[in-house]
Parts: C-alpha cells; sequence; structure tokens
C-alpha cells in the first residue's frame, strides 16, 4: 500500500482548514452541483408516489381496472415505483461518476496534498 492510499487521518487536519475548504468555491460548486440533482429527483419522485397513494385512495375504479388477466393498473403502477426508484438511483450513480467524483476528489487530493 502506498502512502496515497492511506485514509487522512482527522488530528492531521484543523476544523478551521475543513471550514475554509467548506467555503471555497470549488465546494460550492459540488454542492450546488448535487443539490441541482437531488432536489428536483426528489420532488418528481414523491409527487409520482403521492399520484399513486392518491389513485389508489380515491380512484379505485381506475385502479382495480384489469389490463391483463389478474394484473390491473394499480399493480402496474405499483411496480412501477420500484422500477423508476431503480432508474432514479441508476442516474445518480451515472451523474455522480461524471459530475461529483471528479470534483470531490479534487478537492481531497489539495486537502491531502497540504498535509503530507
Amino acid at each position: 500500500m502506498s502512502e496515497t492510499d492511506l485514509p487522512i487521518r482527522p488530528e492531521a487536519i484543523s476544523g478551521e482548514r475543513y471550514l475554509e475548504v467548506q467555503a471555497s468555491p470549488e465546494f460550492q460548486e459540488l454542492r450546488t452541483r448535487l443539490r441541482r440533482f437531488v432536489f428536483p429527483m426528489t420532488a418528481v419522485f414523491l409527487v409520482w408516489y403521492a399520484v399513486y397513494v392518491l389513485l389508489g385512495a380515491f380512484a379505485t375504479g381506475f385502479m382495480g381496472t384489469k389490463v391483463w388477466g389478474d394484473i390491473n393498473v394499480g399493480l402496474i403502477i405499483g411496480l412501477g415505483q420500484f422500477l423508476s426508484t431503480f432508474l432514479i438511483t441508476g442516474l445518480y450513480v451515472r451523474f455522480a461518476n461524471r459530475e461529483l467524483d471528479p470534483r470531490a476528489a479534487a478537492i481531497r487530493t489539495q486537502l491531502e496534498s497540504e498535509i503530507r
């Protein structure tokens, strides 16, 4: 294991330095990009889930409509909840790999280089 693979010792970086990094433009950009993805995706999913619950509560006839055999609209939309969760997770992983991880790595590298 090389020295660069070792984790940073928490006592090696002061709290003041962490606050400086947090206030830096690079960190603010990282945080802004994260929020631009997470907040809209959360809102979309919560609205999608609320629609499902409201349809289940107030549109029972529609939700009970048979599509194929014993498969009804409610079951399809319910399974859609799982699929949308997996889709959002995949989108986030791709977004994090492309946008967030390189920026976070650059900030970490800069912080590590100051203590070595």
